[in-house]
């Protein structure tokens, strides 16, 4: 088996390189969806449940994600760490990246920069959980 790669790049592509996990965190911090349910009927791409199931789990085992307890019938809420929240200027560069170079008229990055959205995301979900 080959070792891993020490380099940055490659640690954080194993990490957030996939196309749904980009777009799973895209709902966690730019529509504050939270929930399972609400991040599976959200997503305009058409996630499927058990694609969404494994890459909440994984972005809960990387630690970019915390999963809150819940009690028989509740739901869980997703919360995101100061890693997760380091992701927002990436998501930004992406977001600018496909404003200008791919087609689409859909607009997810607020007028606030990145970082007015993490000052808020820290209170929203850091402070709160």
């Amino acid at each position: 088996m080959k070792a891993p790669s020490s380099c940055p790049i490659s640690g954080a592509v194993e990490v957030l390189g996939d196309r749904w996990t980009l777009l799973v965190l895209r709902d966690v911090v730019f529509a504050d969806r939270r929930y399972f349910r609400a991040l599976l009927t959200g997503s305009a791409e058409g996630i499927a449940t058990n694609i969404l199931a494994d890459r909440l789990v994984r972005l809960v085992e990387a630690g970019i994600l915390t999963r809150g307890t819940a009690m028989r019938g509740q739901r869980a809420r997703y919360s995101l760490t100061e890693a997760g929240i380091q992701t927002v200027p990436i998501l930004y560069a992406l977001g600018v990246w496909g404003q200008n170079w791919r087609p689409g008229d859909a607009d997810v990055l607020p007028e606030a920069g990145p970082d007015e959205v993490m000052a808020a995301l820290r209170e929203r979900h850091l402070d709160a959980s």
